[in-house]
């Protein structure tokens, strides 16, 4: 994984919906040196497109004209249920571009079809990307050639990292880790607060020692060639306060849950797929 890929300076890009993850990468984008006329945004609701021209000087459309043309690569940040009506609706003026979808479960077969083109590549990134620490799966259709994957990667670093997959069945168990991830952390956090709260701390002081902790021990992962049980081992004395609450844990099965609430997750990526894939 890397982040070493740029955009030119005359690559233009279309979105096609503006929310969260949509304005994630924009203002990654914006941030690396392009230019506000070189985006164009497609966001049928009025109060999101105020947003975007508030915040980073764009004219959003309300819906898909033939300035979409002018686009090398469009951005699908669409939900999934509502993919097929807005590619139908965009496919006549987007033949021409990449199409970089970071829509949950929908295949890229699907997008194929819809859109009129074999040119497609699947990410599923997470909300880190808000703030520049985002972690994406990417997966090109066949016919993508290096250039296609080398503009992708351009797109997607602005919000992070990245790792290409070898097969967009993949990208089901990613959503799982990853794009749902966050989650994890966020509720766990909430524990450790709740914790934290009941043994006297403020509720304030809780949050910041559990946030640390979590950002601390991720950095720390990150830099380490040793695996996360190594580092777990090595701050477990037997008999001691990591001990006891690692035990605690351990007998009521945290682990095993946490292991098949992901395959829950991957299970309803998968259905998805189904569901608004045809």
């Amino acid at each position: 994984m890397n982040t070493t890929s740029t955009l030119s300076p005359d690559t233009r890009l279309a979105f096609i919906g503006g929310g969260n993850m949509a304005s994630a990468i924009i203002g990654g984008l914006l941030r690396q040196g392009l230019a506000p006329a070189q985006i164009t945004v497609v966001e049928p609701f009025e109060p999101q497109r105020a947003k975007l021209a508030a915040d980073f000087g764009l004219a959003p459309l309300a819906a898909p004209t033939a300035a979409l043309a002018d686009a090398g690569v469009v951005v699908w940040a669409v939900k999934p249920q509502t993919f097929r009506e807005a590619a139908l609706a965009c496919a006549p003026h987007t033949g021409q571009a990449l199409h970089l979808s970071v829509a949950a479960g929908i295949r890229s077969d699907s997008m194929a079809a819809w859109l009129g083109t074999e040119r497609i590549v699947r990410a599923m990134p997470n909300t880190p990307a808000l703030v520049g620490q985002g972690m994406t799966g990417l997966y090109p259709r066949p016919a993508c050639s290096a250039a296609d994957r080398t503009l992708a990667e351009a797109v997607v670093a602005t919000t992070g990292r990245f790792v290409w997959l070898a097969q967009e069945a993949d990208l089901d168990a990613v959503t799982a880790l990853s794009g749902s991830g966050p989650a994890y952390v966020f509720y766990f956090l909430e524990a450790m607060r709740r914790a934290g709260t009941e043994m006297g701390l403020a509720p304030d002081t809780a949050t910041q020692l559990a946030i640390g902790t979590f950002a601390g021990a991720a950095h720390l992962a990150q830099q380490s060639t040793e695996p996360p049980e190594v580092l777990r081992e090595r701050v477990t004395s037997k008999g001691g306060t990591t001990y006891a609450a690692l035990t605690a844990l351990n007998a009521h099965g945290v682990a095993d849950a946490f292991v098949q609430a992901m395959h829950a997750a991957r299970q309803r990526a998968r259905e998805l797929g189904d569901e608004f894939g045809g």
